[in-house]
């Protein structure tokens, strides 16, 4: 299970590797633009509370801790969903991933 550390705050956010591998690229990609947007998901079963979101913005620190040591190969689909939706109105809500069905 990955971290992601926000701001201040010692409470850690918890997000499969493989999610937060994508994740960070599309956050990457906004904040380098010096764009702000929201970041929205579903807490794990056992967690208390049902979902969160949290403002990214720029001048707020931010951590990425992997448990795999390794970067898992990027599902381009994957990514473009999460661009899309970090550029609507909603912001970014973490979806599941988009597996192409194997073509013959």
């Amino acid at each position: 299970m990955a971290t992601l550390f926000y701001g201040a705050s010692d409470v850690p956010i918890h997000i499969e590797d493989r999610a937060l591998a994508h994740l960070k690229i599309v956050i990457a990609t906004k904040l380098r633009r010096q764009e702000s947007f929201t970041l929205s998901w579903q807490h794990a079963d056992g967690e208390p509370g049902g979902r969160s979101t949290i403002w990214i913005h720029p001048s707020i620190p931010l951590r990425f801790t992997f448990e795999e040591s390794e970067q898992p190969q990027l599902n381009t689909r994957w990514i473009e969903e999460l661009m899309h939706s970090v550029n609507s109105t909603g912001g970014i809500m973490l979806v599941d991933e988009l597996i192409e069905p194997p073509t013959d």
